[in-house]
């Protein structure tokens, strides 16, 4: 115990919890909404035909074309890779935004939102070395379904391949750099989402009622403060979401354009379907995110590793 009139010892900052406490946040929070992830995937890759036509004419029929075709675990198609993914993913994510947040804060304590949204928008930047591999992956294993009954509708054949299989096969091609494709989509998505994101977090959680003796909101009310900024963040960049899938779809179907970089990707999809399309899957991508990121930041603030796994 301090004397009177000392100083507090210095804060310190220790990632291995938050590291953990973020590979698990991400496991559940992935498991509990990939089927709505997946649809959001088809929805926004498949482009209005000449006369029209659509795949899929909404979300509710693209669940149920998917589940008719593939069964309840086609819904989980390419989550193996998703959820292999996502700790490293969400355990960088959670635990950089702590760690700039905790290095940039003012000596009163204060922390200013700019500077919340440079440490947010710095840790969606570390996030995409694992992001970027981990989408491409798994939005190949999502999209083969919509791909397949394209084909199957118009008579060809068309081959599924494993993750490991892709991943063996872009590495021969191109390199290890072959796993990045649509790096800096990804990266325009994530920093964007983060920046808006985090801020909006922190600010309504320091908003909800505090418990005797709690050292935080109650955690319900970080369920709701991380579905709310979760989904506004969600909308505000789904127009980077839809140029990144589309750019890191490798298998396209008949008569699907190809594109050569972000900006033939945005000129080419304004030209033939509007500006609407960059909002394709909005709704499903806000219904995707905001119980992930409530899930996950709920977890993520119970706890789990200084409280339940003794690690401080």
């Amino acid at each position: 115990m301090s004397k009177p009139g000392t100083p507090p010892p210095p804060q310190t900052f220790n990632p291995l919890p938050k590291i953990i406490n973020g590979g698990i946040a991400g496991i559940i929070g992935v498991s509990v909404v990939f089927p709505l992830d997946l649809v959001k995937t088809r929805l926004q890759n498949q482009t209005i035909g000449p006369n029209g036509e659509k795949q899929y004419k909404n979300m509710l029929d693209c669940f149920r074309k998917t589940y008719a075709a593939e069964g309840y675990f086609g819904m989980y198609r390419g989550s193996a890779v998703n959820i292999i993914l996502i700790t490293p993913e969400k355990a960088i994510k959670l635990a950089a935004n702590d760690m700039f947040r905790f290095y940039l804060t003012l000596p009163d304590g204060s922390l200013p939102v700019f500077r919340q949204m440079i440490a947010g928008g710095s840790a969606g930047a570390c996030q995409i070395v694992i992001t970027t591999p981990m989408e491409l992956l798994k939005i190949q294993m999502q999209d083969a379904g919509r791909v397949a009954a394209q084909a199957k509708a118009e008579g060809r054949k068309f081959e599924r391949i494993t993750a490991m299989q892709l991943t063996r096969k872009l590495i021969k091609e191109r390199g290890i750099f072959g796993l990045y494709k649509g790096v800096t989509a990804t990266a325009a998505r994530d920093v964007s989402f983060s920046v808006i994101y985090f801020p909006m977090f922190a600010t309504l959680n320091d908003l909800g009622p505090k418990e005797p003796g709690a050292t935080g909101p109650p955690f319900w009310w970080s369920f709701g403060s991380g579905c709310v900024a979760g989904s506004s963040a969600a909308l505000g960049v789904n127009p980077f979401d839809v140029v990144k899938t589309r750019m890191q779809t490798l298998t396209k179907g008949s008569g699907e354009r190809q594109y050569s970089s972000i900006v033939d990707c945005i000129t080419q999809t304004m030209k033939h379907e509007g500006p609407t399309a960059f909002f394709k899957g909005g709704a499903c991508r806000m219904i995707v995110i905001a119980p992930l990121f409530g899930i996950a930041q709920t977890i993520y603030y119970l706890g789990l590793a200084e409280n339940y796994l003794g690690i401080k």
